[in-house]
Formats: C-alpha cells, sequence, structure tokens
C-alpha cells in the first residue's frame, strides 16, 4: 500500500548552522529556542527525505525529533558519527521511505585534515531507489580552499564512479547535495572534479540561477548549497522541481532574524517519481 497520497516523494537538504563560534565542541544547546524554531521550519518543510548538515552535537537530530512530535509530524532518523570534530550530516525520514547502509567517505575530507567526511546512504521508496551522498566541503573562497575542495571532490567522484561500475548499482540514481561551499561560476575547478566525466547534472546550478541560500552579514547572500542528480538512469527528477524553500518567509521573519534565531542557510527541495 502506498504511504503517499502521491506519486511523489519531496528530497530535502538543509544545513542547520549547528557551528558555535564561541565553543565549537559544543553545538547547539538542548532545549534551545534555537532547536523548536528548526523543528518549526522542518515542520512546515514537510519533505519525505531531509539531509541536515551541520548537526551538532550529534544528538541534536535526536531533539529536532522530539520537537517535531509537537507539530505532529513522525521522522526517524539516521546519522553517523564524523571522525573529525563535531559537525555531522545524517538524515531524517517518513514512514515509508527507507534509508539503510550508511557508510562514511574514508578519505572524503581530501587535504583538510580535520575536515568533514562525505556520508552515502541507500534510500528506497516504493519503487525509487537512489544512493544519496550529502557532503560539507572546506569553506573559504580563497585559492587554499578552493584547492581542498579540489581534493574532497575528487574522493566523492570516485566513489560516484564506484557506484556506476558496481553490479546491481549501475542503473541507480545518484542524488548529491549539501553545503558545497562552492559558488556557480566562480569555483570552476571544484564543480569539474566533483561531476567527474560529465556524470553528474548540478540542478541547482540551472534552477536556481537567481537565487541565494547561505545569508551573509548586512543581507548580502549567495548559492553556496548544492543539489546534483546523476545524468544518466534518473528519469524519477521531476525536472525543474527543484525549489529554494523560502523558510524565513513561511515563519514570518525577515532573513537577517532567521539567520541570528534560525540558520543562515535556507532549505532545497525537490521532487521524484516513486512510481
Amino acid at each position: 500500500m502506498n504511504e503517499f497520497p502521491h506519486a511523489l516523494i519531496r528530497v530535502a537538504v538543509w544545513n542547520l548552522a549547528g557551528f558555535n563560534p564561541r565553543n565549537p565542541s559544543a553545538g547547539i544547546p538542548e532545549a534551545s529556542e534555537r532547536i523548536k524554531k528548526q523543528a518549526e521550519g522542518l515542520a512546515l518543510l514537510d519533505a519525505e527525505l531531509v539531509t541536515l548538515v551541520e548537526v551538532s552535537p550529534i544528538e541534536h537530530i535526536d531533539w529536532l525529533r522530539t520537537e517535531l512530535g509537537e507539530f505532529g509530524v513522525d521522522y526517524s532518523s539516521k546519522i553517523v558519527e564524523q571522525p573529525n570534530g563535531n559537525l555531522h550530516i545524517g538524515f531524517l525520514h517518513k514512514q515509508g521511505v527507507q534509508v539503510s547502509n550508511l557508510e562514511l567517505l574514508a578519505g572524503s575530507e581530501g587535504d583538510d585534515g580535520g575536515g568533514r567526511q562525505a556520508l552515502c546512504a541507500d534510500v528506497e521508496c516504493e519503487k525509487f531507489k537512489a544512493k544519496i551522498i550529502g557532503v560539507h566541503f572546506k569553506s573559504g573562497r580563497d585559492a587554499p580552499e578552493q584547492r581542498t575542495r579540489d581534493s574532497q571532490c575528487k574522493v566523492v567522484s570516485e566513489k560516484i564512479n564506484e557506484i556506476r561500475s558496481t553490479p546491481g548499482q549501475t542503473q541507480r540514481t545518484i542524488l548529491l547535495m549539501g553545503d558545497f561551499n562552492m559558488i556557480p561560476g566562480q569555483d570552476v575547478s571544484n564543480f569539474h572534479h566533483l561531476g567527474g566525466d560529465d556524470v553528474m547534472d548540478f540542478v541547482s546550478c540551472w534552477d536556481l540561477q537567481d537565487r541565494f541560500s547561505h545569508i551573509l552579514e548586512k543581507g548580502r547572500a549567495n548559492l553556496l548549497d548544492g543539489f546534483a542528480v546523476s545524468r544518466t538512469f534518473s528519469t524519477d527528477y521531476v525536472r525543474g522541481s527543484l525549489r529554494l524553500f523560502p523558510m524565513h518567509w513561511t515563519m514570518d521573519m525577515g532573513r537577517e532574524k532567521f539567520k541570528d534565531e534560525v540558520s543562515d542557510h535556507l532549505p532545497f527541495v525537490a521532487s521524484f517519481k516513486i512510481f
């Protein structure tokens, strides 16, 4: 029996801004107003599967699940502790969506010794089957940071090629999403190495050309977050469906207040056919 009232699954990605500059190892405090507002935003987003970036501390994802229950939204969570630092990547998913075989990609921190590793998992919902890779690449706009992202992108690209050559997975849709810390049109080498031999379609670069996702000081913004779908065997992606979700507007907040009280990133959400 179909768990959903339609033939689509909505897949989202959101950076929770869990980095606490005053105490990086602490993350977001339990039972804080920030947690409650993030849960409210996720309830409004109401996606069947959400990739969360900057989950910090690792219990952050379970605190969100508890708060989401107050809004009548029931999620399961999957997460793997990062080997370096306290900024984790995890998944929230509703009943009817299976997330399994979670794997941190060894070496995907690249030349950043204390960096985050990408997280890969299998996702299934009805006839929709995909490999999902959540990433949080090195931040920074200067040449050394771009070279570090190059090293990270190469490892993730190797994983994508491995999936493409593995029996039983060669025709699986590959979803790549997270905080790329890459700006379309500027970080050209990063996109080149991450896309491999023209394997990935960076739909966020095309569908969201006039949008932003990362809120900076004084209201300026740019498109640092990314969403890509494999070019082959991805007919289940609803073309043109990727949208930046205006969570600040749905919560009746200005952009700067949202940055201060919820997150300095806005989510993406896209639709996929499940049968």
